[in-house]
Protein backbone atom coordinates (compact mmCIF):
# COMPACT_ATOMS: atom_id res chain seq x y z
CA UNK A 1 0.00 0.00 0.00
CA UNK A 2 1.71 3.24 -0.93
CA UNK A 3 1.85 6.42 1.65
CA UNK A 4 0.76 9.60 0.32
CA UNK A 5 2.92 12.52 1.21
CA UNK A 6 1.48 15.90 1.50
CA UNK A 7 5.14 17.69 0.55
CA UNK A 8 4.34 22.13 0.46
CA UNK A 9 6.00 25.17 0.53
CA UNK A 10 4.11 27.56 3.30
CA UNK A 11 4.35 30.74 5.25
CA UNK A 12 4.71 30.63 9.00
CA UNK A 13 0.70 31.43 8.86
CA UNK A 14 0.26 28.60 6.25
CA UNK A 15 -0.41 30.75 3.47
CA UNK A 16 0.32 28.82 0.36
CA UNK A 17 -1.37 31.29 -2.22
CA UNK A 18 1.02 32.69 -5.05
CA UNK A 19 4.33 31.76 -4.13
CA UNK A 20 5.46 32.95 -7.43
CA UNK A 21 3.81 35.93 -7.91
CA UNK A 22 2.24 35.28 -10.95
CA UNK A 23 -1.38 35.29 -9.81
CA UNK A 24 -2.10 38.82 -8.51
CA UNK A 25 -2.44 37.86 -5.13
CA UNK A 26 -1.32 40.94 -3.08
CA UNK A 27 1.37 39.47 -1.30
CA UNK A 28 2.19 36.56 -3.99
CA UNK A 29 5.90 36.12 -5.03
CA UNK A 30 6.73 35.25 -1.53
CA UNK A 31 8.64 32.30 -2.21
CA UNK A 32 11.52 34.37 -3.85
CA UNK A 33 11.02 37.06 -1.79
CA UNK A 34 12.18 34.97 1.29
CA UNK A 35 14.21 32.26 -0.53
CA UNK A 36 17.33 34.43 0.84
CA UNK A 37 20.76 32.53 0.10
CA UNK A 38 18.35 29.17 1.08
CA UNK A 39 17.84 28.14 -2.64
CA UNK A 40 20.87 25.60 -3.03
CA UNK A 41 20.07 23.89 1.13
CA UNK A 42 15.94 23.89 -0.32
CA UNK A 43 16.77 22.31 -3.47
CA UNK A 44 18.41 19.77 -1.74
CA UNK A 45 15.83 18.59 0.26
CA UNK A 46 13.59 19.05 -2.85
CA UNK A 47 15.86 16.64 -4.61
CA UNK A 48 16.33 13.81 -2.22
CA UNK A 49 12.27 13.50 -1.57
CA UNK A 50 11.98 13.42 -5.32
CA UNK A 51 14.50 10.47 -5.02
CA UNK A 52 12.32 8.65 -2.38
CA UNK A 53 9.21 9.39 -4.34
CA UNK A 54 7.60 6.87 -6.20
CA UNK A 55 5.12 8.68 -7.73
CA UNK A 56 3.27 12.15 -7.80
CA UNK A 57 -0.33 12.83 -7.42
CA UNK A 58 -1.75 16.76 -8.09
CA UNK A 59 -4.83 18.57 -9.12
CA UNK A 60 -5.39 20.30 -12.56
CA UNK A 61 -3.72 23.40 -11.73
CA UNK A 62 -0.89 21.87 -10.77
CA UNK A 63 0.04 19.83 -13.37
CA UNK A 64 -0.15 22.97 -15.52
CA UNK A 65 1.83 24.63 -13.42
CA UNK A 66 4.61 22.09 -13.25
CA UNK A 67 4.01 20.56 -16.35
CA UNK A 68 4.76 23.60 -18.39
CA UNK A 69 8.32 24.26 -16.21
CA UNK A 70 9.92 20.84 -15.66
CA UNK A 71 9.04 19.46 -19.15
CA UNK A 72 11.90 21.15 -20.37
CA UNK A 73 13.96 21.25 -18.27
CA UNK A 74 17.64 19.32 -18.12
CA UNK A 75 19.48 17.84 -14.80
CA UNK A 76 19.25 14.99 -12.09
CA UNK A 77 16.46 16.69 -10.56
CA UNK A 78 14.20 17.44 -13.68
CA UNK A 79 15.27 14.23 -14.75
CA UNK A 80 13.92 12.06 -12.21
CA UNK A 81 10.83 14.49 -11.62
CA UNK A 82 9.93 13.90 -15.62
CA UNK A 83 10.31 10.21 -14.83
CA UNK A 84 8.07 9.62 -12.54
CA UNK A 85 4.73 8.54 -12.90
CA UNK A 86 2.14 11.07 -12.53
CA UNK A 87 -1.68 11.09 -10.82
CA UNK A 88 -3.95 14.47 -11.84
CA UNK A 89 -7.01 14.61 -9.60
CA UNK A 90 -9.72 16.72 -12.63
CA UNK A 91 -13.24 16.59 -13.54
CA UNK A 92 -12.33 18.29 -16.48
CA UNK A 93 -8.82 17.46 -18.06
CA UNK A 94 -8.47 15.58 -20.88
CA UNK A 95 -4.60 15.25 -20.81
CA UNK A 96 -2.14 15.74 -18.13
CA UNK A 97 0.46 18.09 -19.47
CA UNK A 98 3.28 17.14 -17.26
CA UNK A 99 4.49 13.91 -18.95
CA UNK A 100 4.02 10.45 -17.76
CA UNK A 101 0.81 11.57 -16.51
CA UNK A 102 -2.47 10.25 -16.16
CA UNK A 103 -6.16 11.83 -14.93
CA UNK A 104 -8.00 10.26 -12.28
CA UNK A 105 -11.45 10.82 -13.25
CA UNK A 106 -14.79 10.77 -11.15
CA UNK A 107 -14.49 10.66 -7.28
CA UNK A 108 -11.26 12.12 -6.34
CA UNK A 109 -11.38 10.33 -2.74
CA UNK A 110 -12.60 7.03 -4.34
CA UNK A 111 -9.77 7.46 -6.93
CA UNK A 112 -7.05 8.75 -4.48
CA UNK A 113 -8.19 5.36 -2.37
CA UNK A 114 -7.84 2.90 -5.16
CA UNK A 115 -4.50 4.44 -5.98
CA UNK A 116 -3.20 3.47 -2.63
CA UNK A 117 -4.08 0.22 -3.09
CA UNK A 118 -2.35 -0.41 -6.87
CA UNK A 119 0.84 2.11 -5.79
CA UNK A 120 3.81 0.66 -3.91
CA UNK A 121 5.63 3.20 -1.93
CA UNK A 122 5.56 7.20 -1.59
CA UNK A 123 3.22 8.94 -3.63
CA UNK A 124 4.21 13.12 -3.23
CA UNK A 125 1.65 15.54 -3.55
CA UNK A 126 2.73 19.17 -4.31
CA UNK A 127 0.63 22.31 -4.08
CA UNK A 128 -2.74 21.38 -5.07
CA UNK A 129 -4.28 23.10 -2.12
CA UNK A 130 -7.91 21.67 -2.83
CA UNK A 131 -6.43 18.36 -3.13
CA UNK A 132 -4.56 18.42 0.17
CA UNK A 133 -8.23 19.47 1.33
CA UNK A 134 -10.09 16.65 0.53
CA UNK A 135 -7.17 14.01 1.40
CA UNK A 136 -7.12 15.01 4.84
CA UNK A 137 -10.44 15.40 4.95
CA UNK A 138 -11.25 11.65 4.00
CA UNK A 139 -7.98 10.52 6.23
CA UNK A 140 -5.92 9.60 3.13
CA UNK A 141 -2.70 11.59 4.15
CA UNK A 142 -0.18 9.87 5.66
CA UNK A 143 2.33 12.23 6.19
CA UNK A 144 2.92 15.80 6.06
CA UNK A 145 6.61 17.75 5.02
CA UNK A 146 6.01 21.88 5.39
CA UNK A 147 8.83 24.06 3.93
CA UNK A 148 8.08 26.76 6.48
CA UNK A 149 9.81 30.34 5.61
CA UNK A 150 9.93 33.23 7.30
CA UNK A 151 7.33 35.57 6.77
CA UNK A 152 3.66 36.03 7.98
CA UNK A 153 1.64 37.12 5.35
CA UNK A 154 -1.68 37.81 6.91
CA UNK A 155 -4.11 36.87 4.27
CA UNK A 156 -4.02 34.55 1.48
CA UNK A 157 -5.52 30.75 0.60
CA UNK A 158 -4.14 28.44 3.08
CA UNK A 159 -2.38 24.90 3.40
CA UNK A 160 -5.62 23.76 6.05
CA UNK A 161 -8.85 24.79 5.39
CA UNK A 162 -11.88 23.88 7.80
CA UNK A 163 -12.89 20.53 8.66
CA UNK A 164 -15.08 18.28 9.87
CA UNK A 165 -12.93 16.79 12.56
CA UNK A 166 -9.64 17.39 14.10
CA UNK A 167 -6.26 15.37 12.55
CA UNK A 168 -3.61 14.35 15.30
CA UNK A 169 0.15 14.70 14.05
CA UNK A 170 3.15 13.59 15.36
CA UNK A 171 6.23 15.47 14.69
CA UNK A 172 9.14 13.39 13.30
CA UNK A 173 11.55 15.56 12.26
CA UNK A 174 12.14 19.40 12.37
CA UNK A 175 15.62 20.91 10.80
CA UNK A 176 17.07 24.43 9.27
CA UNK A 177 17.36 24.13 6.02
CA UNK A 178 19.69 26.75 5.15
CA UNK A 179 19.96 30.20 7.22
CA UNK A 180 16.38 31.25 6.97
CA UNK A 181 13.89 28.03 6.24
CA UNK A 182 12.58 25.09 8.17
CA UNK A 183 11.06 21.83 7.50
CA UNK A 184 8.64 19.91 9.60
CA UNK A 185 7.27 16.77 9.02
CA UNK A 186 4.58 15.04 10.90
CA UNK A 187 2.74 11.66 10.17
CA UNK A 188 -0.99 11.54 10.83
CA UNK A 189 -2.14 9.05 13.97
CA UNK A 190 -5.19 7.32 13.52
Amino acid sequence: MAKIVISENVSLDGVVEDPTGEEGFVHGGWFEQYMGNDRGAWAGVEYQEALGADALLLGRRSDEYFGTRWNAAKGEWPDRLNSLPKYVVSSTLVAPVWRNGVVLHGDAVAEVSKLKEEVQGEIVVYASRQLVRTLLEHDLVDELRLVVFPVILGSGERLFGETSKKTSLHLRDTRAVGEGLSILRYTVIR
